[in-house]
């Protein structure tokens, strides 16, 4: 297998044009049921994105390639199951295999349509859940609107790390970028394991120990900015090659989310809102952690008053380190997502992590493509954010569990704050564009 893989990527370098059917067609496959199970889909959709990266494809065509084709194997899979339902057991591949249908199907039934969404990111249970949606008779429309979100994230969690790649390799990147990139990556992807394993196992002291192991790499990376400047002025380079007239309207769309101001009348309408509903230790943890992370990134910004990058026309006056934006998103959306994983099993409070964190992610890695921030400035404000509401967590719950929120809290909480997001964000938007206007590189 390897060596076809090898095979196949020297065919796609010496023909390039072939390279967005390829990902395209890669992608489907990886999600298509049994398929998926048979073909080494992860390494090939790396590499070819690696050879995408490398000029022949902007990042936006292969996100986009590797999105509809991973929309389309779900989709072909769910058919497959639909058609079939319980005679699906005899087709070949199946009936020799029967503890592939089986693992799926329990995990579907156990987590319902969230496993679509947690699935998505496990090998073995990605190519089948779609297939075991439509067996047992999802409805459509529900499946389909939760695969199209379940394949954004999947398009950019499995794609981009291989096209950063390829881009890397063509760019002059400064001495030392690969050992530090590779260490940073190896920390987080590390403190991702214990805080998953930590819930999975249903530890009681698994948010206390989380937060401690946060609050160290905080420490590590406070102790250690000044050796990362070859990651950072690398992958900032890297970002800016990249830029677009396009791209940067959407960027500071996202970025405007992050605004000190926005979050601040969002963090005051979630505390009134939980006040108003008397629900006193979840007011508790929105106080903490929101409060708290505002009052450690002001202290940070404060005491080691790094200049930002030299990218805008006009410069903000105020320091870089650690990201005001990162934090503050990383805050009030970890927030949300504790609360709403309150009373779930340890898979779904995942899940509602993992949500959470994606609109913190986007809005924080738009500080990056605006040339507002180091790369390592935003890491930080997202370990200050999640060891601060881990340690707020973990303080409230010391005695007894924190109780999950009635649905009719949600029903108010959701709305409104997603309102005020969206007003704010998009209120004087021409003066958010002058703001961020930068010098293009040669």
């Amino acid at each position: 297998m390897d060596a076809w893989i090898d095979s196949l990527n020297l065919w796609l370098s010496l023909n390039p044009h072939w390279l967005g059917a390829a990902i395209f067609l890669a992608a489907c496959l990886e999600c298509l049921a049994v398929v998926g199970l048979l073909i080494p889909g992860t390494v090939l959709l790396f590499a070819v994105a690696v050879l995408a990266g490398g000029g022949a494809l902007e990042l936006w065509q292969v996100l986009l390639l590797g999105y509809a084709g991973g929309l389309l194997g779900d989709l072909l899979s769910y058919a497959l199951g639909r058609r079939f339902h319980q005679n699906i057991r005899r087709l070949p591949g199946l009936r020799q295999h029967p503890e592939w249908l089986v693992t799926a199907e329990l995990y579907f039934q156990r987590y319902g349509a969230t496993s679509l969404l947690l699935g998505r990111y496990i090998g073995p249970l990605r190519p089948m859940l779609p297939m075991i949606a439509g067996m047992l008779d999802m409805p459509f429309l529900r499946f389909w609107l939760i695969s199209m979100l379940a394949a954004a994230g999947w398009a950019v969690a499995y794609l981009l790390p291989g096209w950063a790649t390829g881009a890397a390799l063509r760019l002059r990147l400064p001495e030392g970028f690969w050992l530090s990139g590779g260490v940073i990556a190896a920390a987080l992807g590390l403190l991702l394991a214990l805080a998953v394993q930590l819930s999975l196992r249903r530890q009681r002291l698994a948010t206390p120990l989380t937060a401690w192991a946060c609050a160290l790499c905080l420490t590590a990376l406070l102790v250690g900015w000044p050796w990362l400047a070859a990651f950072d002025q690398g992958l900032l380079a890297l970002v800016q090659s990249v830029r677009s007239v396009g791209l940067d309207h959407a960027m500071v769309l996202v970025t405007r989310l992050g605004d000190f101001s926005t979050q601040l009348y969002c963090g005051v309408l979630l505390c009134v809102l939980l006040a108003l509903l008397r629900l006193w230790r979840a007011l508790a943890l929105a106080i903490g952690t929101l409060l708290g992370t505002a009052l450690g990134n002001g202290l940070l910004k404060a005491l080691f008053a790094r200049v930002r990058p030299d990218v805008l026309l006009e410069p903000l006056s105020s320091y870089s380190f650690p990201s005001g934006h990162s934090s503050a998103a990383f805050a009030f959306f970890l927030c949300l997502g504790v609360l709403a994983g309150r009373g779930q099993p340890p898979r779904l409070r995942l899940t509602w992590l993992l949500l959470a964190c994606i609109p913190a992610t986007l809005i924080a890695l738009s500080r990056v493509y605006l040339g507002v921030h180091w790369p390592s400035d935003v890491i930080a404000g997202a370990l200050l954010a999640a060891t601060l509401c881990g340690a707020s967590l973990a303080a409230l719950q010391w005695r007894a569990p924190m109780p999950a929120l009635p649905a009719r809290a949600w029903w108010l909480i959701l709305p409104a704050c997603l309102a005020l997001l969206g007003g704010i964000a998009t209120w004087e938007l021409p003066a958010a564009f002058d703001l961020y206007r930068y010098q293009p590189a040669p």
